[in-house]
């Protein structure tokens, strides 16, 4: 009964972004912005600490730019994951990059992008937790025309953090060595 529901709404959306594509074809020009939320799982290693395995949490994106080509649109992109422990304390892992997204087809949705900017991790515990180093983003996606100017995005990413030093408020170092991903999927919207 399920995989029916679910086979009908794949065939239904795959029609409906049929007619969308046919109805508004890609372009790509002047100023844009994008933002989305998703689902990701994150890790961390560091010098003093065991490996984590995946923990889920909450992703959001924000995007924007300029379009230099039909194929390549630059800009600056801040990608955030939270996980909250359930006791008031809420663990987030952000990047804010400078971004280039490459369409490989210019008539096509489909993107890969890949950034390279600042990592931050944060626990607003007490004493708090924090640091800042370097950071990458890699991802690609599919803009789904649903307006002329408008489209829907589903993105997969990759976000890196080599963050270093993570110091505990008002005492000093806490770990070493600190190095944090997180692979997320997410939904958004962007505005051509």
């Amino acid at each position: 009964m399920h995989t029916a529901r679910i086979v009908a709404l794949l065939a239904a959306f795959s029609c409906a972004a049929s007619a969308a594509r046919a109805q508004y074809p890609q372009r790509r020009d002047g100023f844009w912005i994008g933002f989305g939320l998703g689902y990701g799982s994150a890790n961390i290693k560091c010098d003093q600490c065991v490996d984590s395995s995946g923990v889920g949490g909450v992703t959001g994106f924000v995007k924007l730019g300029g379009t230099p080509s039909r194929n390549v649109l630059i800009g600056g992109a801040i990608n955030v994951w939270a996980h909250s422990d359930g006791t008031g304390n809420t663990e987030t892992i952000s990047n804010v990059t400078a971004s280039v997204y490459l369409y490989p087809q210019a008539k096509s949705g489909f993107f890969l992008t890949g950034g390279l900017g600042f990592s931050n991790y944060y626990v607003n515990s007490t004493p708090s937790l924090d640091g800042t180093g370097w950071g990458f983003t890699a991802g690609a996606g599919y803009d789904i025309r649903v307006g002329r100017d408008v489209s829907l995005t589903p993105v997969v990413n990759y976000v890196y953090g080599g963050v270093g030093d993570v110091n505990e408020s008002g005492v000093g170092r806490f770990a070493t060595g600190w190095k944090q991903y997180v692979i997320d999927f997410g939904l958004g919207v962007t505005f051509h």
